[in-house]
């Protein structure tokens, strides 16, 4: 501060007299002594820090069971003369070194990201990684576990250590169906392994550890919370995934996710992301679904699920009131399989499948999991609701196909030119050539049908499970339901040889 020379002498005291009441005040405790108008603090304020959670305890713990998983092809060599470039580039001047930049242009930012930058003037494709992700042991005689889209195309595996060593691994088996692989490192090394956790307690709000190779870092560490439970976003019919919020990127994929107390909780498999990048959101194969599944890859190479041999669809607000359901819950036969065991057991198409084995069925998705829970040849109590009541069925279950069957038919049916029509419904049909069931020949746009995807060349076979060979059927179908108290009808719809469900207002009628 500035102080005037007339007045130094005088502030020059008053400083002095301060500082000795401070050290006096500091002798007897006190806080601060205030002299004049100028105040000094004896000594700087200091706060106690809260004691927060550390993630360190468990990582250190669960690291070295964690590894980088690197996954080579063979590909034969190719001459470089560009004769392998796409029709977008066929018009090129005949010009080598031109036609080579474009070849090796191509090569950038694979979507995978998996050779990322090629070399230019490589003129033959050696061996190569085309994948890399993460895994981690389960066993300490080197069964480790990782994903199948990681290591679904490879010929070669190598599995780096958390201190850099690399090991051979070979592949013991994959199931496409959950995304997961089982890998096997030879050796007479013990290896430090984890455990998968009950992940039924797992709650959303719980804080998790991921560990992983992303981008090819090598051994990285994010943390964050469970998100949410039950995750469906279309990759199979066994979706049912943990969402977390720890950061997860391309080369986590088949890493663990742990809780607090160093268990397996999720397999990191896939990220909502627009940009490419983490943006938060990541889903995890649950801890219950790895355990089966990995336990039957190490047994045999292979997993074999139940099959009811049923095409089902989902239950919406109408087709339950049409059937009389109080709720929505459940999966709706379209079909069944003549050569499946669900017809065997008199499962047939209007059927609404509510349990197995005394569990709730909530949807399809929760049928399919539960169906393939259980192993091939497994009796199972299936319970139906059917013609406004409920009953039960044993249905001894098959093995489930590799693929899924597809059903045949000589020929489709052609309309006779004599069509008529079901106003109310909108609807224009015709009797098929065989007589069984009304072939739709056109559809008012402005229709309930049309909403619904009703089109022209459907088939209705049948209407509150009551088949129609004609429009006097459908329309005894409809008063029937209006003299019962509901407010739609159920159509079994035909189309390429598949069989869905269409609930239809008959309120207007």
């Amino acid at each position: 501060m500035n102080i005037a020379p007339n007045s130094y002498p005088r502030t020059r005291k008053r400083l002095m007299a301060a500082a000795a009441s401070v050290a006096i005040a500091g002798a007897i405790g006190f806080g601060a002594v205030a002299t004049g108008t100028v105040p000094v603090l004896a000594e700087a304020v200091r706060v106690e820090a809260p004691q927060v959670p550390s993630f360190a305890d468990v990582v250190e713990r669960v690291s070295p069971a964690v590894v980088s998983v690197r996954v080579k092809a063979k590909i034969e060599s190719t001459a470089d003369d560009g004769s392998d470039l796409p029709d977008a580039f066929g018009n090129l001047p005949d010009d080598p070194q031109l036609r080579r930049f474009f070849r090796e242009f191509r090569g950038f930012g694979d979507q995978d990201g998996r050779d990322g930058m090629r070399r230019f003037g490589r003129r033959d494709r050696q061996p190569r990684p085309v994948a890399q992700g993460s895994g981690f042991f389960i066993s300490e005689d080197g069964y480790l576990v990782t994903n199948n889209h990681v290591v679904g195309e490879g010929s070669s595996f190598t599995v780096v250590m958390h201190d850099g060593k690399e090991l051979d691994a070979k592949l013991v088996g994959t199931d496409p169906r959950t995304d997961l692989a089982v890998l096997k490192v030879e050796g007479d090394s013990k290896f430090t392994y984890v455990d998968f956790a009950d992940d039924s307690k797992v709650r959303v709000g719980d804080w998790v550890v991921a560990v992983g190779n992303p981008f090819g870092l090598g051994g990285t560490v994010t943390a964050g919370i469970v998100s949410a439970r039950g995750r469906d976003i279309g990759a199979g019919p066994y979706d049912d995934f943990i969402q977390i919020d720890a950061s997860v990127n391309r080369g986590n994929s088949g890493g663990p996710t742990f809780n607090l107390n160093g268990q397996v909780v999720g397999i990191n498999t896939a990220i909502f992301s627009p940009s490419g990048g983490s943006v938060g959101i990541a889903f995890d194969i649950p801890a219950s679904t790895a355990k089966q599944v990995v336990q039957d890859l190490m047994e045999d190479g292979t997993v074999q699920r139940g099959w009811l041999g049923v095409e089902i669809q989902p239950i919406t607000s109408e087709i339950a009131e049409s059937l009389g359901l109080k709720s929505d819950k459940g999966a709706l036969v379209s079909s069944a399989q003549d050569d499946g065991p669900g017809k065997k057991a008199g499962i047939s198409a209007g059927d609404v499948i509510t349990q197995v084995d005394g569990k709730d069925v909530a949807s399809p998705k929760e049928l399919a999991r539960l169906i393939g829970a259980f192993p091939p040849g497994k009796p199972v109590d299936v319970t139906l609701w059917r013609d406004g009541k409920s009953e039960t069925v044993k249905v001894d279950l098959g093995t489930l196909p590799s693929s899924d069957k597809q059903a045949s038919a000589d020929q489709q049916p052609s309309a006779p030119p004599k069509a008529d029509t079901l106003a109310d419904l909108g609807l224009t049909v015709t009797t098929s050539d065989d007589g069984k069931g009304l072939v739709v020949t056109d559809v008012d746009p402005d229709s309930d049908a049309a909403d619904r995807g009703i089109q022209p060349g459907d088939i209705i076979t049948s209407v509150n499970s009551t088949e129609v060979n004609g429009t006097d059927d459908v329309a005894k179908a409809m008063a029937d339901a209006v003299k019962s108290g509901r407010k739609a009808v159920l159509m079994q719809i035909t189309r390429d040889d598949s069989n869905r469900f269409v609930a239809l207002p008959v309120a207007k009628g």
